[in-house]
């Protein structure tokens, strides 16, 4: 945590596997090494989405099995290299990196809030790694939502989540939820309303596990580089280039 800001807002990134309680990046004919070339950029995007949120730290959580190891360990060198000016020195004062044990999608959440309110932190937004489309704005919209309510919810077509936040302390248990649930969204959003606490909700948005929405993602870049944002997504766009590319007939 960095002290010397006080910081008390955390942006947590969980690196979901491919095949996780219930949800999975399925993308057809993209797999093997090209899957894990797409979801190293998806990751790496995503931390560099966050760190442009100055007033969040950013945190990394990963399984501490040997393939996640050495993923986690190709985006941290490649970001080093990579990012400079503001960016690169919110990488080097704001970012960090934990091991998980290999558990259950909603027990890793779980000890991911825990770990970060032990921390100091009073504000806690969670977001998997298949999201390279949410933008830094969008963070700051949740955590703007967070300092005036108990919890945010980003909910997914599906009924699932983008994205949860919570403030103040860890009181809604996720390990006690069935993620595999279609309407899981809203289980936790009445868990909340019964224990009388608030919450918000952020725009329906979407995590990339289908073709389909490879095919959304593909336009929302699109209209970012239109409206002049070159950061968002710009590893994932170079990563779907080259696979797009080698699978051209």
């Amino acid at each position: 945590m960095s002290l010397r800001k006080k910081i008390d807002s955390v942006i947590a990134i969980c690196v979901q596997e491919p095949t996780e309680d219930g949800s999975s990046m399925d993308f057809g004919i993209i797999k093997g090494d090209d899957l894990r070339f797409l979801h190293q950029a998806f990751i790496t995007d995503t931390i560099t989405n966050a760190l442009d949120v100055p007033t969040a730290d950013t945190r990394l959580y990963y399984m501490g099995e040997p393939d996640r190891k050495r993923l986690i360990k190709i985006v941290t060198e490649y970001l080093t290299s990579k990012l400079d000016g503001k960016v690169g020195e919110a990488f080097k004062e704001r970012y960090t990196a934990y091991e998980q044990e290999k558990e259950r999608w909603g027990t890793r959440l779980e000890h991911v809030f825990s770990d970060c309110f032990n921390a100091g932190y009073k504000h806690v937004l969670v977001i998997g790694s298949r999201t390279p489309t949410i933008t830094a704005s969008m963070m700051k919209t949740a955590l703007k939502m967070l300092k005036e309510s108990d919890a945010v919810f980003g909910p997914t077509p599906e009924g699932r989540y983008y994205t949860i936040g919570m403030s103040g302390a860890y009181r809604i248990p996720m390990a006690t939820f069935d993620w595999k649930s279609p309407h899981i969204y809203s289980d936790i959003a009445e868990a909340f309303t019964q224990e009388k606490l608030s919450w918000s909700e952020l725009e329906i948005w979407y995590c990339v596990e289908s073709p389909e929405y490879l095919e959304t993602m593909a336009r929302d870049i699109n209209q970012c580089r239109f409206e002049g944002d070159e950061a968002t997504a710009r590893e994932t766009e170079k990563v779907m280039e080259r696979i797009l590319a080698r699978l051209e007939p």
